[in-house]
Parts: structure tokens; sequence; C-alpha cells
């Protein structure tokens, strides 16, 4: 009889305790999808939306598709945590005759959440508001970040991005605007004021205003920016054609002679690439106190002109933190005297700590983020869905060839158009080993 009422309490207690553990109890999530338009005076229909979600535990995907409320459940979700993603697109007529702003090309909204905790203790309704974008007439197509093998490849010396018109027309790099995005690049590091989100609360940098705007929302700011020189008509680039800006621009599958004297060579070529027929570079070499010594100005590529840096060259962070934007501004604008701030850390920068440009979303023709390859390690987004509702990311990580690439959407009379919905983790795929002016 006593092992038997020991055994019942030991059963009691077990589910007792089970009943409060709130993460491990299977749930319902509540979404509600609603457009972003403000005093806009128009609306749109909510009913029908498709709302997409994946466990970041299984990588399993679920969706649903709201009501004429916006509204929708996922039921019985295990607990845990989850990206949630809305992409909705509406026909340029539609969009011309609900709206009256006159439009050739449909219209993208997004909305996203990532790492949303799904459980009992965490299931209030969420709210997904669905925002648009300019859909880029330049379009950030390639970035190679990750870099080559450390042995047999170049490291890191062969990074580029590249930069495509997905128009029909001729247009002019000239001013155009490259930014390397910048935020939060550690998830143990507490030394920072952080938004809800786990991303940098800007608005405690040191003197940030916000008179010209939410500083978290309403602004990106740099880690790196440089600008395509010209006059205006200097440098046209062809419909369907690209520019490729190399961190150095030589044939990395060949040696070359170091600034040093020594030759610098590569073990397996077929693992780098050749940048000596890139269209600009980025050059440090003449104003950074201690450049590498593999950091050569080809006198064939014009150089960027280069508004703020970090480091000794253009090295992209080969882990995946990070991100490009591009943006072209008017003659009211000079991007030189725009401010920059402090990281928003909660202790008194000292006077020479680094600061960033804070550059208006406004501005931005097309912005992408880039997250490591591993989930784990992934961080809290740097671009809201109004720029970029995913992520892209190289699936082997750092020094691995492997670069991100925007999608082929359709080819009009052989001309590609790349497709731009604002979300990278719909619009990128990957190269096994880059290559610049490819298509995926």
């Amino acid at each position: 009889m006593k092992k038997i009422l020991l055994i019942i309490v030991i059963g009691l207690l077990f589910s007792c305790k089970k009943t409060h553990q709130p993460d491990v109890l299977p749930t319902d999530l509540n979404v509600k999808v609603a457009f972003d338009l403000a005093n806009s005076g128009y609306t749109f229909s909510v009913l029908n939306i498709t709302v997409r979600i994946k466990s970041l535990t299984s990588g399993r995907y679920l969706s649903l598709t709201t009501n004429d409320k916006g509204l929708g459940t996922f039921n019985d979700l295990p607990a845990g945590r989850y990206d949630v993603d809305v992409s909705y697109t509406i026909s340029a007529a539609d969009y011309t005759s609900i709206t009256g702003i006159i439009t050739t090309k449909p219209v993208v909204f997004n909305a996203t959440e990532k790492n949303k905790l799904v459980n009992k203790d965490n299931n209030a309704l969420l709210t997904l508001n669905l925002k648009t974008g300019a859909i880029g007439n330049w379009l950030v197509k390639q970035v190679y970040y990750a870099g080559s093998d450390r042995t047999l490849g170049a490291l890191y010396r062969d990074q580029f991005i590249e930069i495509y018109n997905n128009t029909d027309e001729t247009m002019y790099a000239d001013s155009l605007y490259i930014s390397e995005i910048w935020g939060r690049q550690s998830t143990t590091n507490t030394t920072f004021n952080l938004q809800a989100n786990g991303q940098y609360d800007w608005t405690k940098s040191l003197n940030m205003t916000t008179a010209n705007g939410d500083p978290n929302t309403d602004f990106i700011y740099a880690k790196t920016l440089c600008m395509i020189p010209g006059n205006g008509t200097t440098y046209p680039v062809k419909p369907g054609q690209s520019i490729v800006v190399a961190q150095t621009a030589l044939n990395h599958k060949s040696p070359f002679t170091g600034t040093d004297g020594v030759t610098i060579s590569v073990r397996n070529p077929e693992l780098t690439v050749d940048l000596s027929k890139a269209d600009f570079e980025a050059y440090y070499g003449s104003f950074v106190p201690r450049p590498l010594d593999s950091d050569i100005d080809n006198p064939l590529v014009p150089n960027v002109d280069v508004l703020s840096y970090t480091g000794t060259d253009m090295i992209l962070d080969n882990t995946g933190r990070t991100g490009i934007a591009i943006f072209k501004v008017d003659k009211t604008q000079d991007v030189k005297n725009w401010p920059m701030y402090n990281e928003p850390s909660k202790t008194m920068p000292s006077s020479t700590a680094r600061k960033y440009y804070q550059i208006p979303s406004r501005y931005i023709i097309d912005a992408m983020e880039i997250q490591p390859n591993v989930a784990s390690s992934r961080l809290p987004k740097k671009l809201g869905a109004d720029l970029d509702a995913g992520f892209a990311f190289v699936p082997k990580g750092a020094y691995t060839s492997q670069s991100v690439i925007r999608k082929t959407e359709k080819i009009e009379n052989g001309r590609v158009i790349l497709k731009d919905t604002n979300n990278s983790t719909e619009d990128f795929d990957f190269l096994d080993v880059a290559l610049p002016r490819a298509f995926k």
C-alpha cells in the first residue's frame, strides 16, 4: 500500500510540475495582419493574406491565410522560438486604383517578427504591420563576404559587392553611395542600451536628437560609407548590367607582389576570383596608418570615395553579421555633413570612440541584411521590414568561397530581371564559388 501511495504522490508531483512549464506545453499563436498606412486616407483588404512561420528548432514551416479582419491562428504549436513572416504583393493596377498613385510595377508589403518566443506565458496577439519600401531600380545583386580558404585560398582580400541596374533604361552610377550597415554584433555584450527586439537603442546615443525622426526606425547606421565618383554621366550602366566594387581589384587567382615586395599567391586558384576587371576599387592604402601589404592600388580601376571606414581595408564581416545599403541624394543634401553618433553604450563614450553616419531610410534605394549561417549565432535584425523583411546567408559560412546572389525573377527580351520583394530570405540564393556578373 505504501508503495502504491508513493507512486501516486510522485506522479502528482511530476504532473503538477509539467502544467507549470509554459515552455513545454503546446500553445496557439494568434496573429493579426494590418497595413501600416497611418493618415494615408486609403485602405487595402486584409483578407486571404498568407502568414508563414518557421520553427527555429525543427526548421518546419507552417502557413495560414487571414480572415477579413486580418486574423488567423496557428493551433497547438510546440513551445519554442519561431520566425514569422508576411510578404504581400498588390498589383500595379490595384495599387493605382486604390491609392491614385500611378505605378507600373507591383507593390510589395512586408512584415516580420524574428525569433518570436511562443509558449503559454507568451501567447498575446501578435500584430504584423505591413510596410512597403521602394522597389529598387538599383539592386544589391551579389555580396561576397565569406572570403576563401585561409590556407588554400585568398582569405578575405578577394571580397566584393555587386550592384545591378534592374530597369530597362541606362542609369548612371555616379554619386551612388554604398554602405555596410552597423548594429549589435554580439548577443553576450551587455554594455549597450537595447530595444525590446534586442537591437541597439540608438535613442540612447550621446547627443542623439529625435527632431528629424525616430533614431531606431527612420534611420540606419553605417559601419563604412563610400561613394561612386563621377560628374553625373561618367559611369553609365546599361539595363541588365552591373558594377563590381572590389576590396582589391586584382586577379586573386594569380600571384602578385605586395607593397612589401613579397609575392602573394594562393594554392588553389579555383577557390577565389579574378577581380582585375572590377569597375571600382575600395583602396585604403593612401589614408590608413598601416595599410595591408595586399592592398594594391590597381591604376586601371577607379577608386571609390571613402567617407567612413573601419580597419585597414573594405573587409566585410565574413561570419555574416552585416548588410549592405545603397542610396542616392538630391542636391539639397551634403552627406559628408550628416550627423554621426556613438554606439548607445551604457557608459559615457570616450572622446575618441568611433561614430557612425546616420542615414535617413527615405533615401535608401535598396538594402539587404546578412546573418550567420548558424541559427544560434544570429543577431537581432538591423533592418526593419520596410527595408528588408528577411536576411540572406551562405550555408557553409566563413572562408568557403560562397556568396549570396539575388535570384532571377524573369527574362524579358534577353534582359534578366532580378527578384525584389524587400525580403532577402525570398530574394537571395547563393553561389558555391563567388563569380562577378553571374546569375542564379
